[in-house]
């Protein structure tokens, strides 16, 4: 077993369950969505992007390409949460929680992509 594609596929597949965690719940609900979930999905999906770095294959870069996109998305939705928190202090309105958490679901969006990628790199390589 390759440690190293275990370390790459782990940090894959858990920045789609952060996202997902964070993103699953009332879409204007304040209290269905963590701040520390977000900012943990930031960082790992920050740390797989890192890992994607370096792979000169046609399907790499599309991953590397996800990866930007997911961090892109989360990170436009941490800012408008701290701006919307503190610095225009509206707080977290429903139509301000229902911005990030769609900015989210487009991170949702590509980190499943980079699992779906990952998944048919695997079975093509089986073969």
């Amino acid at each position: 077993m390759n440690t190293e594609k275990v370390v790459f596929s782990f940090f894959i597949v858990l920045a789609l369950t952060l996202n997902f965690g964070f993103f699953i719940g009332g879409i204007d609900n304040p209290a269905h969505h963590n701040v520390y979930e977000l900012f943990a999905a930031i960082v790992v999906n920050l740390i797989a992007t890192v890992l994607k770095f370096g792979d000169r294959t046609q399907t790499g870069a599309v991953l590397l390409a996800t990866s930007l996109v997911a961090n892109l998305h989360l990170l436009a939705a941490a800012l408008l949460w701290s701006v919307a928190a503190y610095g225009a202090g509206i707080g977290e309105t429903p139509a301000v929680m229902a911005a990030i958490v769609s900015l989210a679901g487009g991170a949702l969006l590509a980190n499943i992509v980079s699992v779906v990628l990952l998944i048919v790199e695997i079975a093509v390589l089986r073969r």
